[in-house]
C-alpha cells in the first residue's frame, strides 16, 4: 500500500473511527514490510499513536452512549458464559 504524505493527511480530529482504523492498519503494514529511514519511521509511529488515541476515545464514547441508553438493562457478555 502506498505511503501517505503528511501534507495530504487529514488532521486526526477530523477522521471518522473507520478512517482512523484504516490509516492505522496502513501504517502498521508499512512499518512491518518496508525498511524506512529512522526519521520517517518515527513520524509514522507518532501518527499511529495519535490514531490509537482517537480510536480509543471513539470507542469509549460509544460505550458511554450505550450504557446511557441501556441503563440497568445492560448485560455483560461475561455473565452469559454459562
Amino acid at each position: 500500500m502506498p505511503k501517505q504524505k503528511s501534507t495530504t493527511q487529514k488532521p486526526v480530529e477530523e477522521l471518522t473511527y473507520e478512517e482512523a482504523v484504516a490509516e492505522l492498519e496502513s501504517i502498521v503494514e508499512v512499518l512491518e514490510s518496508e525498511q524506512n529511514p529512522l526519521e520517517e519511521a518515527m513520524k509514522l509511529f507518532e501518527r499511529g499513536q495519535e490514531l490509537i488515541k482517537k480510536c480509543g476515545a471513539s470507542l469509549e464514547s460509544a460505550q458511554l452512549k450505550i450504557q446511557k441508553l441501556a441503563g440497568d438493562s445492560l448485560i455483560s457478555f461475561e455473565e452469559d458464559s454459562e
